[in-house]
């Protein structure tokens, strides 16, 4: 039997430690090569990485929320003879400065959550063990550990076995055989350990805010006409085509707005002191996911339609919800549309995205009594609330901004007509 110390591999792009999001093996266990045994994360993404050889998990290193320093020892294997071999392989290009092992990027990441419940426990207690290797995605594995779930019950439905995580719902929501015996007074306070996209959005927020002095716009807009024309399009389509929200009307308008307005379409690098401005639209979407905040992103919206953009809005907002999207999907947008939809409030203060220099924010929209045409009538009332970076954008140019958005919204026609 021999050792092999596994060290924090180099991930790439100036990278020089990563933080442990969750450890997916443990001291005793047998793994095989290319195994997920540890999910990182860098400030760039989420990674998942591979045992580079197979044997026992003699020791790791950290835990989750803990800084690994790029090079230093992750984890100890025992091997048997055929795993040093491999071991030797692996560890040749290692001392010549290479990554031991090629990590697998994970498009999301995933927070820790709350520990197992006694609930989740007894409901799979009467559950038949299942033999053979049980074929699950590291998310998956990990809701299952939370829920206090043993995989080997789970009944997967998924391609080859796969347990998806509908098969985790309906395991922890199966009816349980015996009563749940009745709960002892817990503790007065749990703590929560700030780790993976909570402690990246922690950052970025802060940072944000910190460093941009923001200002807000609210403006108030009627969207009576708009939301009779988002009803008439709706149901002149197929059920199954995709129904239009609010939310590509606004991305559509924004992009002829942002024509007039070139100077909130831009990005701040502040290591060069330079304004980036951009000549194409990449609107950002931000999506309240299971695991936080993230911010999918529509490229080039100034060339889709009405319905193109829909269908995109909905096609990234669910692939960030299923932790599906790509680093591609998530990086890169020039402006930020934000909306809590019926929760959107009366009024709120965005943080800019940076290093963007604007946000839109969009409020709920509400039939309320209102002064039209020289009559009280019923309208449909949306707010539109938005901060802008004042470093880069002046207050006059950012209330003539929303002025031009509101008259699109409000007189939705003019959308869709060119620019004479």
């Amino acid at each position: 039997m021999s050792q092999f110390i596994f060290k924090m591999p180099d991930l790439g792009e100036g990278t020089v430690d990563a933080e442990i999001v969750a450890w997916h093996t443990k001291p005793g266990d047998t793994v095989s090569e290319d195994q997920v045994i540890v999910e990182v994360m860098t400030d760039k993404a989420a990674v998942e990485v591979p045992a580079p050889v197979s044997g026992k998990v003699v020791s790791i290193n950290g835990a989750a929320g803990d800084k690994i320093a790029v090079g230093a020892p992750l984890i100890v294997f025992e091997l048997n003879g055929a795993g040093a071999g491999a071991a030797a392989a692996v560890e040749a290009p290692a001392k010549a400065a290479e990554s031991p092992a090629v990590p697998k990027p994970a498009p999301a990441p995933a927070p820790a959550r709350a520990p197992a419940t006694p609930a989740a426990t007894l409901a799979q207690s009467a559950a038949p063990v299942r033999q053979g290797r049980v074929m699950a995605s590291p998310a998956n594995r990990r809701r299952a550990h939370e829920a206090g779930i043993d995989l080997a019950t789970v009944a997967g439905s998924g391609p080859g076995g796969r347990i998806v995580r509908s098969d985790l719902e309906s395991a922890a929501s199966a009816p349980r055989s015996a009563p749940a015996a009745r709960l002892d007074a817990g503790p007065e306070t749990t703590e929560i350990k700030v780790i993976g996209l909570r402690r990246l959005i922690a950052e970025r927020m802060s940072e944000a805010k910190r460093n941009i002095p923001h200002f807000a716009y609210v403006e108030e807009c009627d969207v009576t006409e708009l939301e009779a024309l988002r009803l008439h399009l709706n149901n002149s389509r197929p059920k199954d085509a995709g129904s239009l929200s609010l939310l590509p009307f606004v991305v559509v308008a924004l992009t002829r707005v942002l024509e007039s307005f070139p100077q909130c379409n831009v990005l701040y690098d502040a290591a060069r002191g330079v304004l980036v401005r951009h000549r194409a639209a990449h609107v950002g979407i931000a999506t309240q996911t299971p695991d936080g905040l993230k911010v999918p992103v529509i490229r080039n919206a100034q060339n889709l339609s009405l319905w193109e953009t829909g269908a995109e809005i909905r096609r990234l907002a669910e692939r960030a919800r299923s932790n599906k999207a790509t680093r591609d999907e998530l990086t890169g947008s020039t402006i930020t549309v934000t909306s809590l939809g019926k929760l959107g409030g009366i009024a709120s203060t965005p943080i800019i995205n940076a290093p963007e220099v604007a946000i839109i924010g969009l409020n709920k929209a509400v039939e309320r009594p209102v002064v039209h045409q020289g009559a009280v009538a019923i309208r449909r009332i949306m707010n539109l609330s938005s901060s802008f970076d004042h470093r880069f954008v002046d207050g006059y140019d950012a209330a003539a901004m929303i002025q031009a958005l509101k008259e699109l919204l409000e007189h939705p026609a003019m959308i869709f007509i060119p620019k004479a």
